[in-house]
């Protein structure tokens, strides 16, 4: 049966000592005025953005930390920043490699207890550099999560169960021939280096990376002042939603930080400031494979886009009220990071101050749907996957089985699109002018009644 799947994978200013100057074709100050259409016209609650140019540092605070709060968002401010937690999973891999622990040709079995069973194919195990690659052949999460909380997802997933789908899933292609995102893999990753290391992945973690650079902000557990600092996440109708904890995939998504913490963090990686683990992060940035396509392909986890002589290091992440996007371009030395407490399009902010364009960095005002009761409902597209439309405030959501819900946009009265995804809605209506049914636009057109 075809899979259909339309979700995703998954502050006043402060600068650092500068003004508003023009860097590098980046007006500062046009930059935050840009950013705060994203929190007037309601499309962000707050976010800080870091911005390195031309060897100078700056970070814009925008917003408030929850709604109807009055603590204004700063470089102190904390953020989930979801799969950017995997650059640092792969920068751990890479100094642990640097120190001769480990090499990236080790079946991960090795590291794991004798009673484990790892899927292999044609004879091939799996390798640590697989996993940090994505091309292990382990799908994007394992089919055995029946969270308790859907709402904080992978809190209630053991080792136990981890072993216990290892144990039993067959993989579909021949290991290290093709990239599939996998949230599983970069855990599983993060999971045996701590074993290798005999701590808990975010001790780990503080030991080896967070401390060396200084980073003394961020990590998994917060401490009580920092519970005070850590921002209300909000989801894609504007509900606040939980954190999220990660206790077996910590590798691939459990990371909290400041923007304050990014930018060393950026720093660090540009090679602005000078760090015990310049040469792990130089490992972690070099290119080991294509990743989905030829322009697009993948170090140590980091993403690398390829655009002739250019080359951009990025990673985005989501969790369920959180959107994160870091990048830097080597070659410039122009570097961005993007954390945000909604669920704003941080990816096109990132983009666009890499490639200066600062006009395109000015939110559009959300169009109310006029009558938006009109196109709720429940949308048969398969026997076994459901679209619910539903609204607030004037806004329309869908959510599909078994996934989380998107806002879609209208283009005009029967036409709206997604902002997270290449696809939109068309609404069908009778000729009293009900609506009866819709189309979804994406890799083909699939109508769907109205139940």
């Amino acid at each position: 049966m075809k899979r259909f799947f339309i979700g995703m994978c998954v502050m006043a200013i402060t600068t650092s000592g500068f003004g508003a100057v023009q860097a590098d074709g980046l007006n500062i100050e046009e930059v935050e005025l840009a950013l705060e259409t994203h929190i007037d016209n309601g499309l962000a609650v707050g976010m800080v953005v870091g911005i390195i140019d031309d060897g100078q540092s700056y970070i814009i605070g925008l917003g408030r930390a929850a709604k109807g709060d009055n603590q204004e968002i700063n470089e102190h401010s904390i953020f989930e920043i979801g799969s950017i937690s995997k650059t640092f999973t792969g920068l751990l891999l890479a100094d642990m490699v640097r120190k001769g622990e480990v090499k990236l040709s080790d079946p991960v079995m090795e590291y794991l207890p004798d009673i484990v069973e790892m899927p292999m194919r044609g004879g091939k195990q799996i390798t640590l550099l697989d996993l940090a690659t994505h091309r292990s052949g382990l799908p994007r999460l394992p089919d055995n999560m029946a969270p308790e909380d859907i709402n904080n997802p992978y809190a209630d997933y053991s080792v136990a169960d981890l072993y216990d789908f290892l144990a039993g899933y067959k993989l579909p292609r021949d290991i290290g021939t093709e990239a599939e995102y996998s949230n599983l893999g970069v855990g599983l990753l993060g999971h045996v280096l701590a074993l290798k290391a005999s701590l808990n992945y975010g001790d780990l973690l503080q030991r080896n990376i967070l401390t060396p650079l200084g980073m003394d902000d961020s990590g998994i557990e917060l401490n009580s002042d920092q519970l005070l600092r850590f921002t209300t996440g909000y989801g894609m109708a504007g509900e606040a939603t939980a954190h999220w904890d990660l206790p077996v995939f910590a590798g691939a998504g459990a990371l909290r930080s400041t923007g304050a913490d990014m930018m060393v963090y950026l720093r660090a990686n540009i090679g602005l400031a000078a760090s015990p683990l310049a040469d792990a992060i130089k490992l972690s940035h070099d290119i080991k494979s294509e990743f989905d396509t030829p322009q697009m392909q993948i170090g140590l986890a980091w993403l690398n886009k390829i655009n002739g002589e250019q080359k951009t290091i990025w990673h985005n992440g989501g969790t369920g009220g959180y959107r994160s996007f870091i990048g830097f371009d080597e070659r410039s030395g122009r570097g961005v990071f993007v954390l945000s407490n909604s669920q704003d399009d941080v990816d096109a902010i990132g983009w666009a101050l890499l490639e200066g364009r600062v006009a395109d960095l000015r939110a559009q005002k959300i169009i109310v749907v006029e009558n938006a009761a009109q196109y709720t409902g429940d949308y048969q597209l398969a026997a076994d996957f459901i679209l619910t439309v539903s609204h607030a405030d004037g806004q329309l959501f869908v959510q599909a089985t078994g996934q989380g819900k998107n806002a879609i946009y209208m283009k005009s009265k029967n036409e709206f699109y997604f902002k997270v995804v290449d696809a939109q809605i068309s609404f069908e209506r009778d000729e009293n002018g009900v609506v009866t049914g819709l189309t979804l636009h994406q890799n083909g057109e699939h109508f769907a009644k109205k139940t």
